[in-house]
């Protein structure tokens, strides 16, 4: 039930207009925002003190693994998505890598089930490109649009046959929903854990060489072109994949990309640590492996550049015994949803980001890269009279990562004991506040 909600004196970002030069007020009524502006009475209203805090669009986030169902030690719909609301997170797009797989129409129905019963904020299923993710034929695609679906993905396994690809992205382009692809060569990365290169060496470790990746996006690339169907690139990571997005983009292909906030804010050095002897964190393992500096400072570019659309977690939770082992034994992924704003506001106020464009990817550039406003109108916006999320935040306050402070069930981040900038201090759902101050409503 929508409620109205005042916040009084907040600098408001609206991703058409920027960030007010000035502190402004908000008045949510009705399901949507009714009113920006100054000294805006609260009759009646919910009134929240947001002084010293900005008021965004809710997050958008294309790239979550919810784990329910089939791996509920690691992660469940409940537990992830109370973390994504407390990372400010008002929508997710929930990968398909689950058992069973989100294959078909019934599959995607009992998903849909238990994410009306469980879901603390709105999760937009993704439906399988493949039966099983397998990579042998297609899923029905048409029955999983039908179903809810609002993009395709096998997620961590590419679609490595390149017909099947064509064939997919032809589908795709009729159903007028994106293809997000995990652009990966399996044959250059067989047996790698981390990128190859200078640190991989000194540890000992197999490599996956930024060449696997490279190869992956211009072959895809080359089918989008083809087909004229959707590319979405997920989690890209090496520089030379950002060159060839900026170029198919010039070109008027229809190709959009992600980026993580720990490829942007860690390197390949985040696996061996910063002690005399290697750490070996199994926590610094993920797919895409962090690169190298020079990648880093590339997605940096990329993303101020636009040539990155959205910043996607790739929340990946994990079981501790899934990272207590040997690193090549180690299952790849980062817990993200907790650290996302603190990871990228220090960034910000590092000077490596603009406040902008980080709120920008986190809002309007997802929505628009799913075209997510044609099924919701207004996500991603603060649109007046349309627009029904919003968070709201102190990008000032610092917090230290801790296991007691992670929401998620994975507590698997390298940023334990790292400072980050940037806390949640509340979060409107669909017209409705869900989390103020801490406490999460009902």
């Amino acid at each position: 039930m929508s409620e109205r909600i005042l916040l009084r004196g907040a600098q408001v970002f609206e991703p058409g207009d920027g960030l007010s030069d000035r502190p402004l007020d908000v008045l949510m009524a009705d399901g949507v925002v009714a009113e920006v502006g100054v000294g805006l009475t609260g009759d009646n209203a919910h009134v929240i003190d947001a002084a010293g805090c900005i008021a965004a669009p809710g997050f958008v986030d294309l790239h979550t693994h919810l784990r329910e169902p089939g791996f509920e030690q690691k992660g469940t719909i409940a537990t992830e998505t109370l973390a994504a609301l407390r990372g400010g997170f008002t929508t997710v797009c929930a990968m398909p890598n689950t058992e069973p797989a989100p294959d078909s129409a019934p599959v995607v129905e009992s998903l849909l089930e238990r994410i009306a019963r469980d879901a603390r904020v709105r999760v937009l299923p993704i439906g399988c490109v493949t039966r099983g993710r397998a990579g042998k034929s297609l899923a029905e695609l048409s029955e999983l649009a039908a179903a809810g679906c609002v993009a395709f993905s096998d997620d961590g396994n590419p679609v490595a046959d390149a017909r099947l690809m064509r064939h997919a992205l032809e589908l795709t382009g009729a159903l007028g929903l994106p293809l997000s692809e995990h652009s990966d060569d399996p044959v250059l990365n067989a047996g790698g854990s981390m990128n190859e290169g200078r640190v991989s060496e000194r540890l000992g470790l197999p490599g996956q060489p930024g060449a696997a990746e490279i190869a992956a996006i211009a072959r895809n690339i080359a089918l989008c072109e083809a087909t004229g169907g959707r590319l979405h690139i997920a989690h890209i990571s090496t520089a030379r994949g950002v060159e060839l997005i900026a170029e198919a983009k010039s070109r008027g292909l229809p190709v959009t990309c992600e980026v993580t906030p720990s490829h942007l804010l860690l390197t390949e050095d985040a696996v061996a640590g910063d002690g005399a002897e290697p750490l070996y964190d199994t926590n610094a393992r993920v797919n895409p492996p962090l690169r190298t500096e020079a990648d880093r400072r590339a997605l940096l570019r990329g993303l101020e550049a636009g040539v990155i659309d959205a910043i996607a977690t790739d929340h990946a939770p994990h079981a501790i015994e899934d990272k207590e082992c040997e690193f090549d034994d180690a299952a790849p992924g980062i817990s993200v949803l907790d650290t996302a704003l603190g990871t990228l506001l220090l960034l910000v106020e590092r000077g490596e980001l603009q406040l902008e464009t980080v709120l920008r990817r986190l809002t309007a550039g997802p929505a628009q890269a799913f075209n997510l406003d044609a099924r919701m109108p207004g996500v991603g916006t603060l649109r007046r009279g349309v627009a029904g999320d919003v968070v709201l935040f102190d990008g000032a306050a610092r917090w230290t990562v801790e296991v007691a402070r992670m929401h998620s069930k994975g507590k698997n981040t390298p940023l334990l004991g790292r400072e980050l900038v940037g806390d949640v201090a509340a979060v409107i759902l669909g017209g409705s506040l869900v989390f103020e101050r801490g406490q999460v409503h009902a």
